[in-house]
């Protein structure tokens, strides 16, 4: 096949091209140019120059591939809209990037599906945008998330490049770890926050095409056959609604600081993930007085409120749970960070379910689902006190394939049990295991991943200022990626 040569940035279509010789690398650098051009621009507040690089970005035939892939190649890929379509082959990529047009595009309503939250009986809703209304989404999100960052809080973690739960996690222990740091925390959770933000503040906020902003917001949605129209709220399965959610709380840090006189006595810190965050205080009545009106203040400004079931305020000593970990200061004053009860409880309930439901499935199948299940969870917790919890979550491990193993063959011993699902490695005497064919077809042993194995790893966290749309943290995040991958304790000079 013959090396395709891609159109300018700014050509809306092009002839003879391919989806498969694409050279993806000159397309991610093309985008990326004009994305640190529209960050520039608007921090140096020439907020004219970035909207002429957007609506540039936007019209760029680089873009509209970047954008498509994306939509292609995320978890819901496969996930039809109201329209049932969906894009599979080569064709049907390149045909969607060449047709993508500002002009003539509406919005189709929205699927209306329903998944379980974690308290029981209870449901969230999810709306999803059929598949040209996801690509529009992802190419207007190419051109808003790098002012985005710009206008985001620095101790904001969620939906933003470069960070993650850990960097929320540690900026929790830079601001209780030590004996004189604050000793009572707001734990604040915004109502149904996706879908009560307002559409009019939104309009009037969002630095984005305001004509397709307010088509996605008035798109509707079709739930049993049945439209409804959306008068608030951006929708959650949306690509581009935890952008718009990243520049609605943006300002929550302002808001709050203003209201405090002396920083050093009150220690008021905030790190904040998506809609969940908390916020530290010397006292109660920081926290009761001055932090929380200026908290809901700030939230009703944009029709949001805080849910009065799960804001409230918490000792340190009583301990609190955020993002999964479980956060509390013992005795002699030591904070120590570790999985929250809860989020083991499920993962070992998870963990039971896949067994239960491969009853009968070759040993390489089941491990394979475990292996997969055990990796995300341990390099989830990996960077807190978790090493006994791994130890832990082992052992239940093990009671649950040996009993898994006794209802395979109810007729054979414990030995022989043991010598056909267990082997010896090193100075492990239980390693759950199967011989495998690799894809070559030479035979491998593939072993159950062993929790307590997993090395504890403390987390860097980012710089606050730091992002990938300012050139002078190039060299930064190289060396942070690099330290990540090779270095053997994570450290970034």
């Amino acid at each position: 096949m013959t090396e395709m040569v891609l159109p300018s940035p700014g050509a809306p279509t092009a002839v003879n091209l391919s989806w498969d010789s694409i050279n993806w690398d000159t397309v991610q650098a093309s985008v990326r140019r004009l994305q640190r051009r529209i960050a520039k621009a608007f921090r140096e507040k020439r907020y004219g120059k970035a909207k002429a690089l957007q609506w540039t970005l936007t019209h760029s035939f680089h873009a509209k591939l970047l954008a498509v892939k994306r939509v292609t190649q995320n978890r819901g890929a496969k996930t039809p809209g109201v329209d049932q379509v969906i894009w599979k082959t080569s064709h049907q990529k390149l045909q969607a990037a060449t047709t993508m047009k500002r002009r003539g595009y509406q919005t189709s309503p929205l699927k209306r599906i329903y998944i379980p939250k974690k308290q029981a009986g209870k449901v969230r809703p999810l709306s999803i945008p059929t598949m040209r209304c996801r690509a529009m989404q992802a190419l207007y999100l190419l051109a808003l998330e790098p002012i985005a960052e710009m206008m985001a809080d620095k101790h904001s973690y969620g939906f933003r490049p470069r960070r993650s739960t850990a960097d929320a996690i540690g900026q929790c222990f830079n601001a209780l770890s030590r004996r004189t740091s604050a000793r009572y925390v707001l734990e604040a959770d915004i109502k149904a926050c996706f879908d009560k933000i307002s559409h009019s503040w939104l309009m009037n906020n969002i630095p984005t095409d305001k004509k397709i902003l307010a088509k996605w917001l008035a798109a509707g949605y079709i739930d049993k056959n049945e439209i409804y129209p959306t008068e608030l709220g951006t929708p959650q399965g949306g690509i581009i609604s935890p952008c718009l959610l990243v520049i609605t709380l943006s300002g929550l840090e302002a808001a709050i600081r203003a209201t405090i006189s002396n920083q050093k006595r009150d220690k008021v810190h905030i790190s904040t993930y998506a809609d969940d965050f908390i916020i530290t205080g010397a006292t109660q009545e920081v926290l009761v007085e001055k932090v929380k009106p200026a908290v809901e203040k700030f939230l009703a400004e944009r029709g949001l409120t805080l849910s009065p079931d799960k804001t409230k305020i918490t000792h340190i000593e009583e301990g609190f749970d955020f993002l999964g970990m479980n956060l509390r200061r013992y005795y002699g004053g030591k904070l120590i960070i570790k999985p929250a009860k809860s989020n083991v409880k499920a993962f070992l309930a998870d963990i039971r379910a896949t067994i239960k439901d491969n009853p009968a499935s070759k040993t390489e199948k089941l491990i394979y689902l475990l292996n997969a299940k055990i990796r995300g969870w341990t390099n989830y917790y990996r960077h807190v006190c978790s090493k006994r919890t791994f130890g832990y979550v082992e052992n239940a491990l093990f009671k649950m394939l040996w009993k898994w193993a006794k209802r395979r063959h109810p007729n054979k011993g414990s030995l022989w049990i043991r010598k056909k699902y267990f082997r010896t490695k090193e100075n492990r005497n239980w390693v759950f295991f199967a011989v495998a064919r690799s894809a070559k077809g030479d035979l491998k042993i593939l072993d159950l991943i062993e929790p307590a194995k997993v090395k504890i790893r403390r987390h860097i966290m980012i710089r606050p200022e730091a992002t990938p749309y300012d050139p002078q943290f190039k060299d930064y995040f190289v060396r942070r990626k690099w330290c990540k991958t090779r270095a053997p304790n994570g450290a970034i000079s």
